[in-house]
């Protein structure tokens, strides 16, 4: 019997044996990559058929959308530049998403309209100047025709408006801080120059989906 079990182990350890084994651990390693590719192919198209393109393009519009707004705050409290940070107004609404675009654009959007207006008008010291820009923001989406709202918004134009605005404030954000390396160093640039590049991020994928 020690016999037998010795050359069995002999069998499975010798060169006959080791081959086999290898083969057998090839053929698994060649079926994992395989699987590893039908599942990768399963998961763009199970992306591409279940709407993934649409959430992903409402998920960067939304992360576009709040790093405007980051920049708007910034803005009115410690990010004083000569930029033209109003700029973000036009950025803002191209970029709305839709439901809050819907919401702004009726009843609701309508009344807080005019009660800036009376504010601004008749009680200029009840108007902080902060409110400003969300002012005009809201102002502009209620009272903006058609073509902007339902054509521009969701059309190449609108993309590129966004793109442009985006290359403005990136370049102005460059020069007020020295350099490439210091709107990265400086202060608060970090966070500024991170802010301006999730403006991008939007366009960028829209562009591309509309070549496409």
């Amino acid at each position: 019997m020690g016999k037998g079990f010795a050359s069995y182990l002999a069998m499975k350890t010798g060169p006959e044996g080791g081959d086999a084994v290898a083969a057998q651990q090839a053929l698994i390693d060649a079926d994992l990559r395989e699987l590893g590719v039908a599942a990768r192919k399963l998961a763009n198209h199970a992306f591409v058929l279940g709407g993934g393109l649409g959430f992903g393009t409402s998920f960067l519009k939304w992360l576009a959308f709040l790093a405007a707004v980051y920049l708007l705050i910034l803005d009115r409290t410690n990010w004083k530049t000569n930029m033209l940070t109003a700029l973000l107004v036009p950025y803002i609404f191209f970029t709305l998403p839709n439901v809050l675009f819907s919401l702004i654009r009726g009843e609701v959007g309508k009344w807080i309209a005019i009660v800036a207006v009376i504010l601004r008008l008749f009680f200029p010291r009840h108007f902080p100047d902060w409110l400003e820009l969300p002012g005009s923001i809201i102002l502009l989406t209620v009272v903006a025709p058609s073509l902007f709202a339902d054509t521009f918004r969701g059309d190449l134009v609108g993309v590129l408006i966004c793109l442009a605005i985006g290359c403005y404030l990136l370049q102005e954000h460059i020069k007020a801080s020295g350099g490439f390396r210091n709107a990265f160093r400086k202060g608060n640039g970090v966070s500024n120059s991170i802010g301006i590049l999730l403006l991008f991020v939007y366009p960028v994928w829209a562009a591309v989906l509309q070549v496409l």
